[in-house]
């Protein structure tokens, strides 16, 4: 298969400049277009970007020229890293002519006909895709700190049922954005509230582990408790939680759920997705952001410190690299289940199997 036309918006802030920096890389896909504000159109992407990842901007996109959010574009596929202020219209507009959206925005992953997809998990919610209104498509991943607690609580939920949750983060400034927060805010201190984290976590979590009921997901039925707070660390988010199951496990049984867990991007030999998708270590001290945040190229949901919990069933300490598998490598890996689940075909273009609200999907690609 060759690989396939993408374009990334929001191509200059940090999540467009990771989706850039994993996209060079993948065999789907390749960059053909970069989009971003007025004040960045019509400029090379070298001029036009504060380039702050760990590798060279690449350059087969270095020379070129962004375009704005207001053009039409030719990629079938878009990779949205928009701010959430403007993400929404701009979204359904270009799903509207025809391209499949994949966002990490906030903007809709609660809509009931868009899917709130983490593939090793709920990849059957692609089919929402199917009701849409558009001509194109619109698919969301979570919020970073989202990911990593429903991919440790998707094995258990399916072997034990879970009852309750109570989950703290410890969220990397690297979630903030860049140049995100002051240095006077953030060293040496932490900070115990992130703007809408809290409601995230306890909404998002409970529509991935849900299931399809006719035209809409209907939520897992669980209760989730959430408290988020900023810390002094670049990149890594780490999560403490305590579990209460609907029926007994022993912290064995726990650990074989876990450690056997596998999906849909396992079992299609997807190439982001990591070959374990959790790993359990043994020794109480790890997982660390600063040793093992790159298990499986960032793409991993590490535990630690799994063990008894005297007011719950079970305890334990989650990490994640919150701009790999909590953004760009995220909504990457949507995209190519897409690909491999044939709702999107070998040159990107949209397949539908059915007519939407009472009428047909434009042409595949129509308005490009």
């Amino acid at each position: 298969m060759e690989n396939i036309n993408v374009a990334v918006l929001g191509a200059t802030g940090a999540v467009g400049q990771k989706f850039v920096a994993l996209l060079q890389h993948p065999p789907y896909f390749r960059v053909r277009e970069l989009v971003a504000s007025s004040r960045s159109a019509g400029r090379s992407y070298r001029d036009a970007v504060t380039w702050v990842q760990n590798t060279p901007i690449p350059e087969s996109v270095a020379a070129m020229d962004v375009k704005s959010i207001e053009e039409p574009l030719d990629s079938p596929i878009l990779f949205s890293g928009l701010d959430s202020s403007i993400a929404g219209a701009v979204e359904e507009r270009y799903a509207q002519a025809g391209h499949v959206v994949i966002s990490n925005s906030k903007n809709h992953r609660m809509d009931a006909d868009v899917p709130l997809v983490i593939p090793e998990i709920n990849a059957d919610h692609l089919a929402l895709i199917e009701r849409q209104p558009y001509a194109g498509a619109l698919v969301t991943n979570p919020n970073c700190s989202t990911i990593f607690l429903a991919m440790a609580l998707a094995p258990l939920h399916q072997a034990f049922g879970i009852d309750a949750v109570q989950v703290s983060t410890l969220q990397a400034i690297s979630g903030a954005g860049y140049p995100g927060l002051s240095a006077t805010d953030i060293n040496g201190n932490v900070i115990p509230h992130i703007s809408g984290e809290e409601e995230k976590l306890e909404t998002e979590t409970l529509k991935i582990l849900g299931v399809i009921d006719g035209d809409k997901i209907a939520p897992a039925e669980m209760r989730i408790s959430a408290q988020c707070t900023r810390v002094p660390v670049i990149d890594g988010h780490t999560e403490t939680l305590s579990v209460k199951l609907q029926s007994h496990a022993t912290i064995g049984d726990v650990r074989n759920a876990l450690e056997a867990f596998r999906g849909f991007p396992q079992e299609a030999g997807l190439p982001s997705a990591p070959r374990q998708p959790l790993w359990v270590f043994d020794d109480p001290s790890r997982p660390q952001p600063a040793r093992d945040l790159w298990v499986d190229g960032g793409m991993a949901t590490l535990i630690g410190r799994l063990r008894p919990c005297p007011v719950f069933d079970l305890r334990m300490v989650l990490l994640g690299h919150n701009t790999i598998r909590g953004a760009a490598g995220a909504a990457i890996l949507n995209a190519e289940a897409l690909v491999a689940k044939d709702y999107v075909t070998s040159d990107g273009l949209l397949r539908r199997s059915e007519a939407v609200q009472g009428r047909e999907p434009a042409e595949a690609g129509a308005g490009l």
